[in-house]
Order: structure tokens, then sequence, then C-alpha cells
């Protein structure tokens, strides 16, 4: 984004949107930054998964009116445990409470799911800058489990 007065600041409202044909092109251009390529699915592909998998529950980041990234859920009304698949923000938008603040919507949305009792996420051990800390902070703690090789974390919703 090139004009500095549209960006949004720290006190932009956060929201979490449908991604339409009319909206889509804004999220098939964010990138996270470099160190952070290994942790996280371009969305071209999170989005072409999505259309795939009949669970899959995905949608746009906005601060303001401006798209800053992206959020997959698995949602699976018959298991206790809902998955967030995928959290991006774009690497110009990192650093501002965004992650954050569409997290605390994703929590608020499963809880309104049927049998939703906690939300895992999972990230890749022993990886440099791997999103452990920032998920700890948002109350998420480690179960011991681990899937392929990344780390389990969970968040109780009760």
């Amino acid at each position: 984004m090139t004009d500095e007065a549209k960006q949004p600041g720290r006190d932009a409202a956060v929201s979490l949107r449908e991604i339409t044909k009319e909206t889509l092109r804004p999220f098939l251009k964010m990138k996270v930054a470099e160190p952070q390529k290994n942790m996280v699915a371009p969305n071209a592909v999170s989005i072409a998964q999505a259309h795939y998998e009949e669970k899959a529950w995905f949608r746009g980041i906005y601060a303001d009116e401006t798209p800053v990234g992206f959020i997959m859920l698995y949602d699976d009304p018959d298991e206790p445990a809902y998955f967030l698949w995928r959290l991006m923000v774009a690497e110009e938008f990192q650093g501002l409470g965004y992650g954050r603040k569409a997290i605390d919507h994703l929590v608020e949305y499963v809880k309104t799911r049927p049998n939703a009792t906690e939300l895992k996420v999972s990230h890749v051990k022993d990886l440099s800058g791997n999103p452990g800390p920032f998920y700890e902070k948002l109350g998420f703690e480690y179960t011991g489990e681990v899937e392929g090789n990344e780390l389990v974390m969970s968040l109780a919703l009760l």
C-alpha cells in the first residue's frame, strides 16, 4: 500500500469478513515477513484448500476498511475441539494488534458453535520466530500433543 494516509493504525476496528470474488485480490497479494514464509501457507493455497474442505471456515481480516490478513478455522460441530487452521497478517500490518483482535473475534465465533469447548492451534517446533509465544499471551497452553512436526496448543472456551 503506497498511500500512507490510508494505512490503519493501532486503534483501527478489526473485523472478520467473508472473502468474495470482488474482494479476493488483496488477499492473494499478501505476504508475510521473509522468516515466516515456512510457517504459514500463502493465502492462495489456503483459499483453494478451503474450497475443497467442507469444514473450512475462512475470513479476511480487516482493519477498518483495509484488508490486513487471513484466518481459517476447521469448523467441525461434531467435535468439541475446533482448530485454528491458518492465521496470517501481512508483513506491513504486523505488530499492530490485528492478529490478537482477529483471534478474539474467532474465539467469540467458536463459542457460538455446537459442542465447542476448546480452540486448538499448532505450530512447527524448533523454528526460529515461531508463533508459540504469541499464542501463549492469548491464553493458549501446550497440550503435549505433537501432530507431524507441529506442537499443539489449546485454549479452553468454558
